[in-house]
């Protein structure tokens, strides 16, 4: 069983894979830009964001300012994902 950076569930859960877009400090603080994340079905924007803040140390201060997308639609962080969803964890940007 290959290993991976984020823990995946037992084999018997149902589970779902999303690819994750992260940008600016966000994507700075994590060294990359996408990351795919693998987690217990039902699954949450929330969740996911979860997974990827905990990924590393202090991500967890941006987790107020960020605003998320599924499939390149905006949401919120309670809205469902799906097996095989893009999600965006979009933090604010300076300047227009």
């Amino acid at each position: 069983m290959s290993s991976s950076s984020h823990s995946t569930p037992p084999a018997s859960a149902a589970s779902i894979t999303v690819e994750v877009l992260v940008f600016a400090k966000l994507a700075e603080l994590l060294g990359q830009t996408s990351l795919r994340v693998t987690l217990p079905a039902p699954t949450t924007v929330g969740d996911v964001r979860d997974a990827v803040l905990a990924s590393g140390p202090g991500l967890e201060r941006l987790t107020p300012a960020l605003a998320f997308a599924v499939n390149r639609a905006h949401t919120t962080a309670d809205a469902p994902v799906v097996d095989g969803d893009e999600v965006a964890l979009l933090p604010p940007l300076a300047g227009g």
